[in-house]
């Protein structure tokens, strides 16, 4: 019972999840960019800057989750 309230694992597993859901959906918003698809009654444009920021932060927090979970 200790293993499934164990709030380290927790932690870690929060981390590397979040850091995927980062990266998926940044890459899915640069993938529908290119297609050119927009979000429905959205305004504004695409800023591949902010998105590149966001993947490369994602992957950084998820390659952070992994190995802390795994080591």
């Amino acid at each position: 019972m200790e293993d499934f309230l164990d709030l380290s694992l927790l932690v870690k597993q929060l981390a590397l999840a979040l850091g995927i859901a980062m990266l998926g959906g940044n890459l899915y918003a640069v993938y529908k960019h290119r297609k050119g698809d927009k979000p429905k009654g959205e305004e504004g444009e695409f800023r591949p800057g902010r998105a590149a920021w966001l993947i490369s932060v994602g992957l950084l927090i998820s390659i952070w989750g992994a190995v802390s979970l795994f080591a």
